[in-house]
């Protein structure tokens, strides 16, 4: 059967993929993501540089920007809930931010 005939069933309702790929498209495991930005005690330039660009661009309604990063961490498929947020509260301020000059949150997605 021709590349282009095989890819068109496969993609036709009805097609039921093999226990191997099945396994890989709905074994969805939980997410976390980690946001980490500077505490509000601390200064910004970053932050104030791109407040002070979009005032230039005629954007007068900004007040301030803080700048910050985020992190997307997927989880093992049987990690339990409660060992997750503790083990991702461990990593976030042990690893991923400063606490002297950052604060952080964690959020989980199911």
């Amino acid at each position: 059967m021709p590349r282009r005939a095989v890819a068109r069933a496969r993609s036709c309702r009805g097609y039921d993929p093999p226990e191997r790929l099945r396994s890989n498209i709905y074994n969805r495991s939980m997410k976390a993501r980690v946001y980490v930005s500077f505490k509000s005690t601390v200064l910004d330039p970053q932050g104030q540089t791109i407040r002070h660009a979009l005032n230039g661009l005629g954007h007068k309604t900004v007040a301030d920007v803080r700048q910050g990063k985020f992190f997307d961490i997927e989880l093992a498929p049987d990690a339990r809930r409660e060992e997750a947020e503790r083990e991702m509260n461990q990593i976030a301020r042990d690893v991923l931010a400063n606490p002297v000059i950052e604060e952080y949150r964690v959020e989980f997605l199911e």
